[in-house]
């Protein structure tokens, strides 16, 4: 009879429970992200493509690289001979994502790594880094999105193609 009793109370008293676990903290409010520009041309695209593609070269590593505009709608892709296939749809997301979402991929991987899996829903958020905003005089005018090695040298690659 207890057992039942005791199973009764807990059934009738839910809110108790839950009044225990305290509300998640409001989050940190965070810089505003810079406004978009005028897209990024092919030449200076290129250019872009071309720093990478050293940059690769000189650690030996086999990439594919991805320039979009704001939009993220493609200018300029180069692949390295035998890049994975994969690297090629994985260079062009991160690219995108960035530019989309205004912020470099890393950014949401931290985000994810961090325990905010809810952004993983997102349609079109690549949360692994390689992918970064091309800011120029302040507003983002395209991202790169580097494949083909780990995340963190994928990333390394792209900011060596923007100077960073």
């Amino acid at each position: 009879m207890k057992p039942l009793i005791l199973a009764l109370v807990l059934i009738a008293t839910p809110g108790a429970v839950q009044a225990q676990t305290p509300p998640p903290a409001p989050a940190a409010p965070s810089t505003p992200a810079p406004p978009y520009g005028a897209p990024i041309g092919l030449e200076a695209a290129q250019a872009l493509i071309d720093r990478a593609t050293a940059a690769a070269s000189a650690r030996g590593f086999r990439m594919a690289f991805a320039v979009v505009e704001p939009s993220g709608a493609l200018v300029a892709f180069a692949r390295m001979d035998d890049v994975q296939y994969g690297s090629i749809a994985v260079a062009q997301a991160k690219a995108r994502s960035a530019a989309l979402f205004r912020g470099p991929t890393a950014a949401a991987e931290a985000r994810v790594l961090a325990g905010r899996t809810v952004s993983l829903a997102i349609e079109g958020l690549v949360p692994v880094a390689g992918g970064v905003p091309i800011v120029v005089d302040g507003r983002i005018v395209g991202a790169i999105g580097v494949s083909g090695a780990s995340s963190a040298e994928d990333d390394e690659i792209a900011r060596a193609a923007l100077g960073q």
